[in-house]
């Protein structure tokens, strides 16, 4: 491997929180392309991220391990591997579908276009291994034959596979109203008995109607169920959710809602997700310290070439030398300038 992949060891998880400079990278709570996410863990750890997210499934979740495996041996660091669960319906946790035999022959394939992860192909369907859910093509369809399929894991199932696979965190993505699934998820979590680095919440305003005082409060509900069975509480929040990799405004949001939440929030670091890209550090003035951000969408998006093209190769961005080069500068110009923020005592 090129020897710029031998970089400093940075900063642990939970010091990265601390002081405003983590970054976690997600791959997608419905993403099941393997090869992909076995790249992308190893490419963005190597990269410098202090977490990365991904389905809870356990071939997905077996795949990251792998590259981050992978990764360890090449930087001698690893970071947290959080496993996404939600309590109930979320936009996170879909695919799309369609029959591609009700086609016209002669359709443009908006949908395809608008597919930020490639996955619906020429003459088939959506490929539902690529497929995030992000539900750019439902609109762009002009004879409205995309629909949405639900793809998450039961509640009661909770504890089996965490007890199973052993991730470092765990995220619950969650809904205004939805205390009572909540609770059943935290206990099913308690019930697994795991050591969890942090209990990730994922919540934001887009959809439900309501100011940053209500989410507050939502989150103050979370945050008591939470530390009744002793987890720490990591929030995340939600501003545009899966628009990352759409354009610059986007990034506003997420920062427009931690600005708002700040000083009202319970307990606990407030990271960015929802809408994150690279434009987002530049919507923050010098002395506003968010614990971190995550990145989604523009995160798989920018190294979606590199990923196909390996695949074209029959090989991984790990076993061709120049794809994984060029991948892990593109994956640091995203990361290391949040992971590399000066430090000025900030904490949570």
């Amino acid at each position: 491997m090129a020897a710029d992949d031998d970089s400093a060891p940075g900063l642990t998880p939970d010091a990265a929180l601390g002081q405003g400079r983590w970054v976690k990278l997600i791959c997608g709570a419905s993403n099941q392309d393997l090869p992909a996410i076995a790249d992308l863990s190893a490419v963005y750890a190597v990269a410098g991220v202090h977490c990365v997210d991904v389905a809870a499934d356990p071939a997905v979740i077996r795949a990251t391990r792998m590259g981050l495996d992978w990764a360890e041996g090449l930087v001698g660091r690893r970071p947290w591997l959080m496993v996404s669960l939600s309590d109930g319906a979320d936009p996170h946790f879909r695919k799309a579908w369609f029959d591609p035999l009700h086609c016209p022959a002669d359709c443009p394939r908006p949908c395809a276009r608008v597919c930020p992860a490639d996955a619906i192909p020429v003459g088939a369907g959506v490929d539902t291994q690529r497929c995030y859910g992000c539900g750019r093509c439902l609109p762009a369809c002009p004879l409205g034959l995309i629909s949405e399929h639900e793809h998450q894991l039961p509640i009661a199932a909770m504890a089996e596979l965490l007890r199973a696979e052993r991730p470092d965190a765990v995220e619950i993505h969650t809904s205004p109203g939805r205390s009572i699934e909540f609770a059943a998820a935290v206990e099913a979590l308690a019930a697994s008995a795991l050591p969890l680095q942090r209990l990730a919440v994922s919540c934001g305003l887009e959809g439900h109607g309501l100011n940053p005082a209500g989410l507050a409060a939502e989150l103050w509900s979370r945050y008591v169920l939470m530390r009744r069975h002793g987890f720490r509480p990591l929030w995340q929040l939600d501003g545009r959710p899966m628009r990352g990799d759409i354009g610059a405004g986007t990034s506003r949001a997420a920062v427009q809602l931690w600005r708002s939440l700040q000083a009202v929030a319970p307990p606990g670091p407030l990271q960015l997700a929802g809408g994150t890209n690279a434009a987002t550090l530049g919507h923050l003035a010098p002395d506003e310290w968010p614990a971190g951000v995550a990145f989604g969408g523009m995160a798989r998006r920018v190294l979606q070439p590199l990923l196909q093209e390996a695949q074209q190769r029959q090989t991984s961005l790990r076993e061709w030398p120049e794809g994984w080069s060029e991948a892990v500068t593109i994956a640091r110009d995203l990361v290391e300038p949040w992971s590399t923020r000066p430090t000025v005592g900030f904490s949570c």
